[in-house]
């Protein structure tokens, strides 16, 4: 494949003629081209995924993803994590920017070192439980959220401390001693430029919290009944129409909580105190009622003003094969949410390798466009590599909305295709149609369907189809999807063309 794609795309300008003749209009068409640079980096990115490499990383190497846009660009933060760890020893919260949301160029990390706060303050837990000191912890770096508030930017972290409670031990199966694994701390920093990188630490927001007291006994590693009511990991942030601020976390322990914030000091409106239930906030969802080991994290609520909905997004599943995304609503900040619909999931168009692992997202606003973004992972054995699902690259997909208000991710990455008319006689053809339902680590794969002239559907669907242009939303029999211009990306070399998403549907036009 060649470094630099250049795609031709035509443009058709109409030019009405009257025949006075015959009393009717008719049209000449009348072609114009510009030019478009199709994405040309590699979705296996084995063979840079060095730090020596890491200026050709672009969207290499994200897991975990939050986006703010500061000027005229874009900043990406994301998780300690990395293909070989590539990343390890230079610092915590790998961070790129760009300013079309297709070419991004990494910048290093956001934070130099682990906060002094974090070894302290679970040190001056364990010394008021009478355990013994942890005198070099090992901390995990998970899941920032970035957020613009008034003049600054805070920054939101989890930091987890993987030390068995009960010797303080390195979580490793040959130290299991018989209990869990010690807290989760989310942390916040502040900054007044995303562009120069220097955040000031303003110290611990909120930790995991337990009803359990001094029961952190673990019978066995198969014991799922977790010590830890919720967890404080996977912050999201959320400035209300009213003005509150909300900090929104959890993942796996019971469920999703949400937390009201001091808008001036970005921590918790009510002290918080790991002893006082009453200020870890309120529970928001939960995939399992009762459950304290649930397979549901990383959680992104947002407001749509068009449709005066809160829209809640979670995680669920395991991270490296079965991961996809659900999304709920409600009218409150605090639910009930409901509804919870699948809008992502392991997928596979023809001629690729497709993509697992596939959620853990951010929901950004720019203008009148809202965007998704998340991790994806090649399958196991990609390219003959067996630690192919390591490989972690960023995704970002254009959402568009329901004529009842719901989002849909499309189902190719966004790349800047230029979004001109798309015609009746433009949606003609075969297409690949997929299916989007829930199955266990199994990856979604794609079966024909063509769009006749006469308006007819045959093979993946059936029935008569029409389309709106002016609202660019597709009806096949009873189902409608919304429509616009893509990149086919398993396509070589990568070619322009049409792509759908609706409630449960995808497709791609060959």
């Amino acid at each position: 494949m060649r470094n630099n794609l250049l795609w031709v795309i035509p443009f058709i300008l109409i030019c009405c003629k009257r025949d006075d003749a015959n009393g009717v209009t008719t049209t000449t068409p009348k072609e114009d081209t510009t030019v478009y640079n199709a994405p040309s980096y590699a979705d296996d990115y084995s063979s840079i995924s060095s730090w020596s490499d890491r200026s050709n990383w672009n969207l290499a190497n994200v897991h975990d993803p939050t986006v703010e846009k500061s000027g005229d660009y874009f900043y990406m933060y994301s998780t300690d994590a990395s293909y070989g760890n590539a990343h390890d020893g230079h610092g915590h919260f790998l961070y790129r920017r760009s300013k079309d949301l297709v070419n991004w160029e990494f910048r290093g990390m956001a934070m130099t070192t682990a906060p002094a706060w974090i070894k302290d303050t679970v040190n001056n837990m364990r010394a008021r439980l009478g355990l013994t000191a942890i005198s070099d912890p090992v901390l995990g770096f998970w899941a920032p959220v970035v957020r613009k508030v008034g003049t600054k930017y805070r920054m939101y972290y989890s930091v987890v401390v993987d030390n068995y409670i009960q010797s303080g031990l390195a979580n490793t199966t040959a130290n299991f001693d018989g209990s869990w694994v010690e807290h989760a701390f989310i942390g916040m920093m502040e900054t007044d430029y995303l562009a120069n990188n220097l955040w000031t630490d303003k110290g611990m927001v909120i930790c995991s919290v337990s009803d359990k007291g001094t029961d952190w006994s673990r019978f066995s590693l198969n014991d799922y009944n977790a010590y830890f009511k919720y967890n404080a990991i996977d912050p999201s942030y959320i400035i209300t129409p009213s003005g509150e601020h909300w900090l929104i976390y959890g993942s796996w322990h019971s469920g999703i909580m949400a937390l009201q914030l001091d808008a001036a000091t970005g921590l918790p409106l009510t002290k918080f105190d790991v002893n006082d239930s009453n200020t870890w906030g309120t529970q928001i969802a939960t995939r399992t009622p009762g459950s304290r080991w649930q397979a549901s994290e990383g959680p992104e609520v947002v407001y749509n003003a068009e449709t005066g909905y809160y829209y809640l997004f979670t995680a669920y599943d395991e991270l490296s094969v079965a991961y996809n995304t659900r999304v709920a609503r409600s009218k409150s900040i605090t639910g009930p949410y409901e509804d919870f619909r699948l809008i992502t999931h392991p997928y596979k168009f023809n001629d690729h390798s497709g993509w697992v692992g596939f959620s853990h997202c951010a929901i950004f606003q720019d203008g009148n466009d809202w965007y998704y973004t998340s991790q994806a992972r090649l399958p196991a054995n990609t390219n003959g590599n067996p630690y192919s699902n390591a490989i972690m690259m960023g995704h970002v997909r254009h959402i568009r909305w329901t004529a009842d208000g719901w989002p849909v991710v499309m189902p190719e990455r966004y790349a800047a295709v230029p979004q001109d008319t798309i015609a009746t006689a433009d949606l003609v053809g075969s297409w690949q149609y997929i299916t989007l339902k829930y199955q266990y680590q199994v990856q979604q794969t794609a079966q024909t369907l063509t769009l006749n002239a006469d308006h007819s559907a045959t093979g993946a669907l059936t029935g008569t189809w029409s389309y709106d242009a002016t609202n660019k939303r597709l009806t096949i029999g009873s189902v409608t999807v919304e429509v616009e211009r893509g990149l086919d990306w398993e396509a070589s070399p990568r070619k322009t063309t049409i792509v759908f998403a609706g409630s449960g549907s995808w497709g791609k036009k060959n």
